[in-house]
């Protein structure tokens, strides 16, 4: 029995008449379970992309492999249709029919001459996703998450060897979209399907990645686990597409002991050394990675305590994103009660505290 775990392999050039190119290469293992994140700003290509490996977009020059089959190979004119290729496909909209009933719906996507076969099959599914209990009510009788879970369905109803996901939280409010996001991952790995999701959003990319490559202007910049992304971005076009929130110029005016020493705008700033090329560095903060304190600041691990000035208080959905002026200007994420406890507001001074391993250095 052949137990080697399969792969999926692409280089993509697709050319549009606004000038946007597509031009992306990758390769990972797509082993059960496994989800590709493909992320980028609106207008970087993802969505084409997506649609480049289920067949519903032609491509110029390149080829799309799955373990050994070639779905798409330009040089030797092959192009596998997409209902071919055994993929699931969920659109942004999940694109359910109003008419049919929520069994109806999983059921559309297998052949009519096989349903009654794959009834069994059909039931498991609405178990695992857990909606037997809807399986006669309509799409507009059930709530957002529930759709989600109906356009999952339907699209592994037809036993797909890889799944294709676009947005598929982009639907759904702050509040349901939290919950939905753990429990997308946790079907994904149930039903042991590997994966590659569409987002813009990197909690959905922290939350539902395992692999995640960064896409930009049709270009991949970078790929990584989400994490390592997320926090070491490697230049500033990046940086800014993962959404750090404290991003500035700065210089590097010493090395001691794997810590370097930062100038930044006057204020002095220690990080981790990761061994960046060249002195004249963008230092990059995430606002989750800083703390607020007043007067002296209490002891703690963290290696700077920079004096500052809030200048803006904002929501942040749950949270608040406090704006300080140090010399430059960090944001911070904080919980509403800490405001409080901190009594903020604009004006008041505030000392800010990083860690010096949360400081993020790319070349300049």
């Amino acid at each position: 029995m052949n137990t080697s775990i399969p792969s999926l392999g692409f280089a993509i050039r697709k050319r549009f008449q606004g000038g946007f190119v597509l031009d992306v290469s990758f390769e990972m293992d797509a082993e059960p379970g496994k989800v590709l994140v493909i992320f980028g700003p609106s207008g970087s290509g993802k969505t084409t992309l997506l649609r480049c490996l289920a067949g519903l977009e032609s491509i110029d020059r390149g080829m799309i492999r799955f373990g050994n089959e070639i779905w798409c190979e330009t040089g030797q004119r092959l192009n596998v249709p997409p209902q071919k290729r055994r993929i699931g496909y969920v659109p942004q909209e999940y694109a359910l029919f109003p008419h049919l009933s929520i069994r109806q719906n999983v059921e559309y996507a297998i052949p009519r001459r096989n349903r009654l076969k794959e009834s069994a099959w059909v039931d498991q599914l609405l178990s695992v996703m857990g909606l037997i209990a809807l399986q006669d009510s309509l799409p507009a009788a059930i709530s957002g998450g529930q759709r989600q879970r109906v356009a999952l369905a339907r699209a592994l109803a037809r036993r797909p060897r890889l799944l294709l996901l676009d947005e598929p939280l982009s639907a759904l409010d702050a509040p349901t979209r939290t919950v939905l996001r753990f429990e997308l991952r946790r079907r994904l790995k149930e039903l042991e399907v590997p994966a590659a999701l569409v987002t813009h959003d990197w909690e959905d990319a922290l939350a539902l990645g395992d692999q995640m490559i960064v896409l930009s202007d049709g270009q991949l910049l970078q790929s990584g686990k989400p994490l390592d992304i997320l926090t070491r971005p490697e230049n500033l076009t990046v940086a800014s597409a993962v959404g750090v929130e404290t991003i500035s110029p700065g210089r590097r005016l010493q090395t001691d002991r794997g810590v370097a020493e930062v100038e930044v705008n006057g204020q002095r700033l220690w990080a981790a050394d990761t061994g960046v090329q060249g002195d004249e560095v963008y230092v990059c903060i995430r606002a989750e990675d800083v703390t607020l304190e007043l007067g002296s600041g209490t002891r703690s691990s963290a290696r700077n305590h920079l004096p500052g000035t809030v200048r803006a208080i904002t929501a942040a959905g749950p949270l608040l994103r406090v704006k300080v002026d140090v010399g430059f200007e960090v944001d911070a994420l904080v919980t509403r009660q800490a405001v409080e406890d901190l009594n903020l507001a604009v004006g008041t001074s505030v000392r800010v505290g990083i860690k010096a391993t949360a400081i993020h250095l790319i070349p300049r």
